[in-house]
């Protein structure tokens, strides 16, 4: 899919999957391109489990180390934005079922082993829940419990971002290259024989042509095509991470021109 006009931003969406997707960014400005990298990482809101109240454990793992990995589990987060405030800005004195989301799990091991896992965590709302892959999706394992052994607890899940705590990112990571036969010479590579069997050329230089040694070096070059690969942790689909991530980095840029023209008018 293409979007282009002149000389503007556009964008080449190359890979759509349900958990990844790679477009480019083409006419567009290298800090530019990071901050829609590093926004999508860290300023994409999402649901995690932030409070955890063990009435339970008698697990060989401490309370501590169960409630970090409950933290970490990734629930669905999709239309958060309008639906689930941040606690800090609703007019509740803790928590509500405003601004966030209560989980409890409750098990005990009647057999030899018992995994509890993420499909364990009953929500008390319909759509924001631990993340499942389908039907053959095993879950993220919690704790294993042995005969006797018993694990109770209450969750409250909080809307968030990744600049808060790193369980809050939408993202696993994001490929993110630019020039990839490095014609602008800005990557020094550590050789020690032959730099081109040492650093082979990713699949991104097959939409690029490399310099010719002997065409002279432009110092004024600039990149403006930039190679994305999206994956997420499946709170939000891969399209939802980058829209959200490009109005709230518009927002930004919005918010610095306002500004600029109070203070010049």
């Amino acid at each position: 899919m293409n979007y282009s006009k002149d000389n503007k931003p556009y964008v080449t969406i190359t890979d759509n999957q349900p958990l990844h997707i790679s477009f480019v960014l083409n006419n567009a400005d290298l800090s530019i391109a990071n901050s829609l990298r590093r926004t999508m990482i860290s300023e994409v809101p999402t649901m995690a489990i932030d409070l955890v109240e063990f009435d339970e454990n008698t697990s060989v793992l401490t309370d501590e180390f169960i409630a970090h990995r409950l933290g970490l589990i990734p629930l669905f987060s999709t239309d958060i934005g309008t639906n689930i405030q941040y606690t800090r800005e609703c007019t509740c004195q803790n928590y509500c079922t405003n601004c966030s989301v209560e989980l409890t799990l409750d098990a005990r091991c009647t057999e030899d082993t018992l995994s509890v896992t993420s499909h364990d965590l009953i929500s008390a709302h319909n759509q924001i829940k631990p993340v499942t892959y389908g039907e053959e999706d095993s879950g993220i394992l919690i704790a294993k419990l042995r005969k006797g052994q018993q694990l109770t607890v209450r969750c409250v899940a909080k809307k968030g971002t990744a600049k808060e705590h790193a369980k809050w990112s939408p993202c696993a990571g994001i490929a993110f290259e630019y020039d990839p036969h490095n014609n602008l010479r800005h990557t020094t590579y550590w050789v020690e024989d032959d730099v081109k069997k040492e650093w082979p050329v990713s699949v991104n230089g097959l939409n690029e042509e490399p310099a010719h040694e002997d065409e002279p070096f432009d110092y004024l070059a600039k990149p403006n095509k930039f190679y994305f690969t999206v994956e997420s942790t499946g709170a939000l689909e891969p399209r939802e991470i980058i829209i959200t991530g490009l109005k709230i980095l518009l927002a930004k840029l919005v918010q610095v021109q306002t500004v600029c023209v109070i203070d010049y008018s």
